[in-house]
């Protein structure tokens, strides 16, 4: 029996996706959390605790574990896990990209020198070191962020110093350091769209190209709609994907999942905006099957593993998700409209990932998403229009600490800000 080391850390939507899927190829497992796990007791070597913050101790704890439990594969499946795991994959022999090529993805300053020196594609950029203020020569519009954190947090677009000095101090804000380097980059404008990939022995093999036709011209840029497959055209699809391996390679990158952000003009160039070392986030994995159905979360485990990985066609014709936003800041009292929101036709699923009373906060102070909404169908316009009728029956009620009612509707086309 093969044996699995996950990262998920304590935070993540991924942990029952990925536990699933290891059943399914019948493969022992290890569960590696940044905390100690409720069924720890009961678990004994098959759980973990990891210093997620420090990858080099948290990798060798990953080795230590494993002369007691020899493991054939470590897999992380957020950010926070993806150094961790390389280190300890390199250090047991296992199959993995170069950890210095996997760190590159988690400090957006080195991924972007990484990819000016190969001739990628991408954004200008300049490098704000820490505490520096913001200059006035920079080329606005920009697009401040934070070096390390993921998922569009602390992202916020400026048209003129002032407001970028103001998103440099909400931003560190956010980081938790009022000293933290931050990247200062050229607003691309264009559309939006998000390639789902797979490396292997540094060959990349595309799994999806996503549409996002919501906007994304900022100040913030929460997700929302993700479809695929591309309604681009060939030419632009084909573009994208060369500019997504071509990124992979200039990062040094040859195993396992990435995904990459991209930005198409209307002259149908392609800019990269960014690549992680591991697959798609949130619960979004679930808008795409292969072959008979199979899982990207099993395609993944079944590349760490060294087992056969043959049929990546979809299974779905189209197919697509939707992030859902959060309307404002407050406690979650109650989502109405579930069961009409699953009742539209095309849609294939729907769960809220936010506990009733738990705080929420939106983007780009917050780090959660309201929720996922799943749709397939014959085309990616149906899929998209399945997305947007049945948001439009949710109604979110959000309400102060005092508990005063703040409700609010879910518009189709409703944006606060951008996986």
């Amino acid at each position: 029996m093969s044996r699995v080391l996950l990262i998920l850390p304590s935070a993540t939507y991924r942990a029952h996706d990925f536990t699933e899927a290891a059943a399914a190829l019948g493969a022992d497992l290890i569960v590696a959390s940044d905390r100690r796990q409720a069924m720890s007791a009961f678990l004994g070597d098959r759980a973990l605790v990891l210093p997620l913050g420090r990858p080099e101790e948290a990798a060798q704890r990953v080795v230590d574990h494993a002369a007691r439990l020899p493991i054939d594969a470590v897999v992380a499946v957020d950010d926070q896990g993806v150094k961790t795991a390389a280190l300890a994959a390199e250090r047991l022999g296992l199959k993995t990209s170069d950890p210095e090529a996997v760190a590159r993805t988690r400090d957006k300053h080195a991924m972007r020198e990484a990819l000016r020196v190969a001739g990628v594609p991408q954004p200008g950029f300049r490098y704000l070191p820490p505490g520096a203020p913001v200059t006035d020569d920079l080329d606005y519009p920009v697009v401040l962020k934070p070096l390390g954190l993921s998922a569009s947090r602390g992202v916020i677009r400026a048209d003129d110093p002032a407001a970028a000095q103001a998103a440099a101090e909400r931003i560190r804000a956010i980081a938790g350091d009022a000293e933290a380097p931050l990247l200062a980059e050229s607003f691309v404008p264009g559309d939006e769209v998000a390639v789902e990939g797979l490396l292997r022995r540094g060959a990349f093999e595309t799994l999806a190209v996503f549409d996002k036709p919501d906007p994304l011209d900022g100040p913030y840029f929460e997700e929302t709609i993700y479809v695929t497959p591309s309604r681009k055209p060939e030419a632009a699809i084909e573009a994208i994907e060369r500019a997504a391996a071509a990124a992979a390679k200039a990062l040094g990158l040859t195993e396992g999942p990435v995904h990459a952000e991209l930005r198409v003009s209307e002259d149908d160039s392609v800019t990269l905006l960014e690549l992680a070392a591991r697959s798609i986030g949130g619960l979004c994995s679930r808008a795409l099957r292969f072959g008979a159905g199979v899982s990207l979360e099993e395609v993944i485990l079944r590349h760490a593993l060294d087992l056969p990985v043959d049929d990546l066609n979809r299974a779905d014709r189209a197919s697509g998700v939707m992030m859902l936003p959060i309307p404002r800041r407050g406690v979650l009292h109650e989502v109405r409209g579930q069961d009409e929101a699953r009742a539209v036709p095309g849609v294939a699923g729907l769960a809220i990932s936010i506990a009733r009373g738990r705080p929420v906060e939106p983007l780009p102070d917050g780090d959660r998403y309201l929720g996922f909404l799943f749709a397939r169908g014959q085309t990616p316009a149906e899929v998209e229009q399945a997305l947007r009728d049945a948001h439009a029956r949710l109604e979110v009620d959000i309400r102060e600490e005092s508990g005063t009612r703040s409700s609010a509707g879910a518009p189709p086309a409703a944006r606060t800000a951008p996986a």
